[in-house]
């Protein structure tokens, strides 16, 4: 029940981020639910199609798609009506980075793949929405950018791993890790964080 309210948080924050990014790139209303929703659901996409869940998750459960339209709606309106916060869309994308790369990772956790396995399919469901975002909006992805962000969630989910390993509840180690993706996310937008540059000379 926690992993399911926990995905609906992550497909609600992201469809957020893309209706903040789909506002930002000047799109119009259809656009915006677009964006919202191929954000929310292309992370979770993929990890239903790399784990061969049919069918995907949004397809099998409706109420998903209520959820990324009605979350949607509440953007549109917030930001019509009220201005927007700084660091808003990277706030956003941060959360939905982080509940869905540790959700991704429970869901192939219980498949019983190796540790290696469990941490790219994490990383992959937590960035893949983002990734698609950015592309659509013609922006350079965050994921590709010099801030902490898919380290952030290897990160963390390795940390889940490795607590439950030493004996960690699995619930404690869960939080554990989601947090310290959403901390080593803020570090990166807020205090530069970012891993050490490839620079070859022309």
């Amino acid at each position: 029940m926690l992993l399911y309210l926990l995905d609906l948080a992550g497909i609600a924050v992201f469809a957020i981020s893309g209706v903040l990014a789909a506002g930002r790139a000047g799109l119009d209303w259809l656009g915006v639910v677009v964006i919202a929703s191929v954000t929310a659901v292309g992370g979770g996409t993929l990890r239903d199609l790399l784990l061969d869940r049919h069918p995907v998750f949004w397809i099998r459960e409706v109420r998903y798609v209520y959820v990324i339209l009605a979350a949607t709606a509440a953007a549109i309106a917030w930001v019509h009506f009220f201005p927007l916060p700084e660091h808003a869309l990277a706030l956003a994308d941060a959360l939905g980075l982080a509940l869905f790369a540790m959700t991704g990772a429970q869901v192939a956790e219980e498949r019983r793949l190796p540790a290696l396995v469990v941490i790219l399919i994490g990383t992959m469901t937590g960035a893949a929405g983002g990734l698609l975002r950015d592309v659509l909006t013609d922006r350079i992805p965050l994921l590709l950018s010099s801030g902490i962000y898919g380290s952030a969630a290897i990160v963390g989910i390795a940390a889940y791993l490795l607590l439950q390993a030493a004996g960690t509840p699995r619930r404690w180690a869960f939080h554990t890790g989601l947090l310290l993706v959403v901390a080593l996310r803020l570090g990166g937008i807020y205090g530069g964080w970012h891993l050490p540059m490839l620079r070859l000379s022309a």
